[in-house]
């Protein structure tokens, strides 16, 4: 498996596919990458030489695009930004419920976890005297 910016691609796909993996590129930037770095677009991954994987790391560098560790670093900074100065989205995000203004009252399973029990069993008044009837405390 070729390897470009420390992250495995896979060799049996389309090279414009595979630099998809790289988290940060899409099929836009990747069309982009490929085209400065003068590698075809349809080739495998398996098939790239040296010099290929090469230009292809040189142009992501060249691009300075964010990717991977980068990218991952600054989207948590910003997050714990707004959770520091205290503002809506910040606080969605530390309560984990949805930040975009989602309802909540049904759906957002996702963010909000498994149900929780709730009301889903309370027995009725009239059943209660039907049951066995309990044992006197001596």
């Amino acid at each position: 498996m070729p390897r470009i910016l420390g992250v495995d691609i896979p060799k049996e796909k389309r090279i414009e596919i595979a630099l998809c993996y790289l988290y940060g590129v899409g099929r836009t930037v990747s069309n982009r990458l490929l085209v400065e770095a003068q590698v075809e677009p349809g080739k495998r991954a398996k098939d790239l030489s040296e010099e290929e994987i090469s230009r292809i790391t040189n142009a992501v560098q060249k691009m300075t695009l964010r990717v991977e560790g980068d990218l991952r670093r600054d989207i948590s900074q910003n997050i714990k930004r707004l959770v520091d100065i205290g503002s809506w989205r910040g606080m969605r995000h530390k309560k984990g419920l949805p930040v975009r203004g989602q309802r909540t009252r049904t759906n957002a399973r996702t963010r909000k976890g498994p149900r929780k029990g709730g009301m889903a069993v309370i027995k009725k008044a009239g059943d209660e005297k039907k049951a066995a009837p309990k044992p006197a405390a001596k």
